[in-house]
């Protein structure tokens, strides 16, 4: 029982908030009321979580050493004794295994977008999470590629403002996972991962608000693009603009003034106000694409 809690604590599971995102074609193409497309997008939900479960098992596995000397990652269940490598590792392959055979089954598109998605965080292990900036970029084509994968899972095309809202805004959190990691490590950030010594407070403080800034400006002209409008039959998206706002404020109060920012999974989780704003931007959204007859 003890092995199974510390394999469950392995493979995160309330980081699956990230795959969330596979749902945001079903949504925003209006095919909520399709149950075989609800359906769809469910099993791809599901699919990811497995193959994001397998990549935390694989990290741990890899990272050992270095959480043990992290003052928050030394408690992962690998690193502190909890669980044996090898019984992670067998988990890995499994989920893995069924992730992508899964994937492949639902369809030839998303079973692509998901070993796309596998390889990149691969990749990203052995290579380009010790590249400065590329690692970033690795992070933020996994978010991308969700929202890819909910749309190849139900067949619909997604808005390109969509996606690169969700480039944008994944570079954000990225950028800010940055900082909190050298604010709590401070000295001995590079001991931990040599990368965080090529960043500095001062850049990193530079480039999120320019971040920030291009998300918003993404997404607000996501809800007055031309295939946007025609979709709805007006620009009354524009209404959830400012829960967008407030939870980029709130996200820049969080990481300078409390110093979250390196979990950002925990973060969402735990802040009262930005859970009840993103409830309130779901709700919002809802009843303006779904409720408001068009035209309206």
């Amino acid at each position: 029982m003890h092995r199974l809690m510390a394999l469950f604590r392995c493979m995160r599971p309330w980081q699956y908030t990230k795959n969330l995102l596979v749902f945001a074609a079903l949504v925003f193409a209006r095919e909520l009321h399709d149950p075989a497309s609800v359906l769809t997008a469910v099993n791809a939900f599901v699919l990811f979580c497995m193959l994001s479960s397998s990549v935390y098992l694989i990290n741990d596995i890899r990272d050992a050493p270095e959480d043990r000397m992290h003052p928050e990652k030394c408690d992962r269940p690998i690193a502190c004794g909890a669980l044996q490598p090898s019984t992670a590792a067998v988990a890995a392959v499994i989920l893995a295994s069924v992730g992508l055979g899964g994937s492949f089954i639902v369809n030839l598109s998303l079973g692509m977008v998901a070993a796309g998605y596998f390889g990149l965080q691969m990749l990203y292990q052995v290579a380009l999470k010790q590249i400065v900036i590329l690692d970033l970029f690795a992070i933020a084509g996994g978010f991308l590629l969700r929202a890819v994968a909910g749309a190849e899972a139900i067949d619909v095309e997604i808005s390109p403002w969509l996606l690169i809202c969700t480039l944008l805004l994944a570079l954000f959190l990225g950028l800010a996972k940055r900082r909190g990691e050298i604010v709590l490590l401070e000295e001995g950030a590079g001991g931990h991962r040599p990368t965080l010594d090529l960043y500095s407070l001062e850049m990193l403080d530079q480039l999120i608000p320019v971040m920030a800034a291009s998300a918003l400006m993404a997404y607000c002209l996501y809800t007055i693009s031309d295939r946007t409008v025609d979709q709805l039959g007006s620009t009354r998206l524009i209404y959830t603009i400012p829960f967008v706002i407030y939870g980029i404020f709130r996200y820049i109060y969080l990481v300078h003034v409390h110093g979250h920012g390196g979990a950002p999974d925990k973060t969402l989780l735990t802040d009262r106000p930005l859970l009840i704003n993103v409830a309130l931007y779901a709700i919002t959204a809802m009843i303006i694409i779904y409720l408001i007859p068009d035209g309206h």
